[in-house]
């Protein structure tokens, strides 16, 4: 019996054996990986991407990484594979046209799904080739130019969110909660240029459709699963929900993909009326976004499908309000957190106005117009600066070659990138007071080329719309949006803060007050 025992016995102590020893030399591994032990990490970073998702799920992972850096320097390993710069000199090598480093395992993650299908974004995809065509397609209804045929549009809802705050908020005296406010602008206004009509956030006063809390909770599961990729196609994009969703047992769409669709739905049908009544659907009178991807898609119909008109919808409806509204917010509270320069910016609106130099009809500055006001431009990049909205890593791969960052070689399949809000903060760039919000470090004086130099530096620093060829498409909508609104609001009302305290933050890859309340009321003379 005992000698029948023996290899039983063995066994079970070869995998116990085992069972301790592989997450023993996987860590190990995970700390030596390609030598990236020589940089400084907390200690559980060199180990497992736990602490990378548990800093994330903290909710203030930027403030985080600004300190990592302030203690170690340039370069801080954050995850056994993972490196964070914090050098301006690391955005040319890294997200540099010429380099073109691909992207980590953290965006397919953003992605969004409809029937089962993922929708492979432009911001998502880690396809070079797939990014760089479909960007070409729609890259012309994003363009400077269309700018200008959206301004109507964005000017209809401006006035609306203006006689709403006066109706809402100034006039009864009520408590305004301005970052929900300000996202429901910045939602009209998308909603508005991509399908020629606002859906009615700002009229109804309410969140449509529910998307708007729907992506609270998409981005607190993004943010932290981003960290560790496969757990994304654990919970949500694994191949049995999928198949289950293709074959109509469950619905595992996203939030903005239903979203989108009956936006799609309703702006087709009216097209479909308009074409059923001898007129051109895809008039320049009417031009939206929307009526731009449908002439990209007359020209390149094998490429840009259905599935791909549906994905640029969606990805509109994913980062074009959040982002918008958070830098609205951002300009906003610095102000009022500064009176003086609040009392600035106003002054200069004013006199403008008061001189001829900018026009005021309906009460709304025009975009020609906000580009004459440069403290008005100087208080929202430093609000860029102070507050980027997205405050995680843009992350990138190192080229299987491998590449040369900072003088350093970085292994290839190497994940590294740069946090805005810890660029942001760079003194040498910035002046010592970068923890302070002074607009007039903008300025530059016109007769003094350092000044000037000084002021370009700080521009080529700015990581706030990304950098090179994934810089964000959407940038001019989003500026046209706060130029417009900024001043045409401070004209016509006066914002107070409701409390002393600093206003508690929350980075869900987006990073956006918890709470922001403000009363308004009507300024007594606008003339």
């Amino acid at each position: 019996m005992i000698i029948d025992n023996v290899p039983s016995d063995l066994t079970t102590k070869l995998a116990c054996i085992l069972l301790v020893l592989i997450p023993v030399v996987t860590l190990w591994r995970n700390h030596f990986n390609h030598g990236l032990n020589k940089y400084p990490a907390p200690f559980p970073a060199s180990f497992t991407n736990i602490w990378r998702f548990l800093s994330v799920m903290h909710g203030k992972p930027q403030f985080t990484l600004r300190e990592l850096h302030k203690k170690h320097g340039d370069i801080v390993r954050v995850g056994p594979n993972s490196l964070s710069f914090s050098s301006p000199d690391a955005l040319k090598a890294i997200y540099g046209i010429n380099h073109k480093l691909g992207k980590s395992g953290f965006y397919p993650v953003q992605m969004q799904i409809s029937r089962g299908e993922v929708l492979q974004s432009l911001f998502g995809t880690q396809d070079q080739d797939y990014h760089m065509r479909l960007r070409r397609t729609v890259s012309n209804a994003f363009s400077m130019t269309s700018l200008i045929q959206y301004e109507p549009r964005v000017n209809e809802t401006v006035r609306v969110f203006l006689a709403q705050t006066e109706k809402l908020y100034a006039a009864p005296g009520n408590v305004c909660n301005f970052i929900l406010w300000l996202q429901y602008f910045a939602f009209d206004v998308i909603t508005e240029i991509t399908y020629s009509r606002r859906v009615g956030f700002i009229d109804k006063c309410q969140d449509v459709d529910g998307i708007i809390a729907w992506l609270g909770k998409i981005f607190d599961y993004q943010a932290p699963v981003g960290q560790m990729p496969w757990l994304d196609k654990l919970f949500v994009k694994n191949p049995v929900r999928t198949m289950l969703s293709k074959y109509g047992f469950i619905d595992n769409s996203s939030g903005t993909a239903i979203f989108s669709k009956a936006r799609m739905a309703e702006r087709l049908h009216e097209m479909e009326a308009k074409r059923a009544s001898g007129k051109d659907e895809l008039a320049t009178d009417s031009m939206d976004l929307l009526n731009m991807f449908l002439k990209a898609q007359k020209q390149d119909p094998a490429f840009f499908d259905d599935s791909r008109l549906l994905t640029m919808t969606t990805s509109i409806a994913l980062a074009g309000s959040d982002t918008t509204a958070i830098s609205l917010a951002a300009v906003f509270y610095n102000l009022l957190k500064n009176p003086r320069c609040y009392q600035k910016l106003n002054e200069e609106i004013d006199s403008a106005v008061k001189t001829g130099s900018i026009s005021n009809e309906g009460g709304i500055i025009t975009w020609g117009d906000a580009q004459k006001l440069p403290y008005l431009h100087a208080c929202i990049q430093e609000t860029f600066r102070v507050h980027p909205s997205i405050g995680l890593i843009l992350e990138r791969l190192t080229p299987p070659q491998g590449l040369e960052i900072r003088g350093q070689f970085i292994p290839g399949g190497t994940i590294v990138g740069c946090n805005s809000w810890v660029l942001h903060y760079q003194r040498e760039i910035f002046g010592d007071d970068v923890e302070v919000y002074r607009p007039e470090r903008w300025l530059a004086d016109p007769s003094s080329p350092s000044d000037q130099l000084r002021v370009k530096e700080m521009s080529k620093t700015m990581f706030h719309f990304g950098e090179g060829t994934r810089t964000c498409l959407g940038k001019h909508i989003a500026l046209l949006e706060m130029y417009k609104l900024i001043p045409s609001l401070l004209r016509r009302f006066e914002i107070q803060l409701t409390t002393d305290e600093d206003w508690d933050l929350h980075n869900a890859w987006f990073v956006k007050p918890r709470k922001f309340d403000v009363k308004i009321t009507a300024r007594k003379t606008i003339n």
